[in-house]
């Protein structure tokens, strides 16, 4: 075998055996991240406190390769009547965007549309009782329309 064929394959063989031996690169994301997605995605107001946290800290997050990327209500008010419905949607725009990527979007829709419907509940719940029933209105139409046109 010719010297420089012979070291060509060496230095292949010695490629391989680095990213066997290694793992994968340094960009793969980390092994618990359908876990860590999923606690973020759940109907509790502890898994929605815990996707605001890492969202307002997303820098500590990185390595898991999340996207953040949210158009609010998309074509709907992110404020109807005043109601703060910004921050369930950002959520929902994660979940949807998140399982699309990750290749569990069918298997996680309906928690993840679930879970939607409870964050606009808890925007509503403080509500006055007048209010309070416009604002639960509203949260239905809004999750009707995620859970049947989303």
């Amino acid at each position: 075998m010719n010297r420089q064929v012979a070291r060509g394959i060496g230095v292949s063989a010695a490629a391989l055996f680095a990213v066997t031996a290694f793992g994968s690169p340094a960009s793969a994301a980390p092994a618990d991240k359908p876990q860590v997605f999923s606690s973020w995605t759940q109907t509790s107001v502890a898994s929605y406190n815990a996707f605001i946290a890492a969202r307002n800290n997303q820098g500590a997050w990185a390595s898991y390769g999340f996207s953040w990327s949210t158009d609010l209500c998309s074509s709907s008010p992110d404020n109807p009547l005043g109601f703060t419905f910004e921050l369930p949607c950002a959520r929902h725009d994660f979940g949807y965007r998140n399982s699309k990527a990750m290749g569990v979007f069918d298997a996680g829709k309906a928690r993840i549309d679930s879970a939607f419907y409870e964050d606009l509940k808890r925007v509503c719940a403080p509500q006055s009782t007048v209010k309070k029933a416009a604002c639960n209105s509203l949260a239905w139409t809004y999750y009707e329309a995620v859970k049947n046109l989303g």
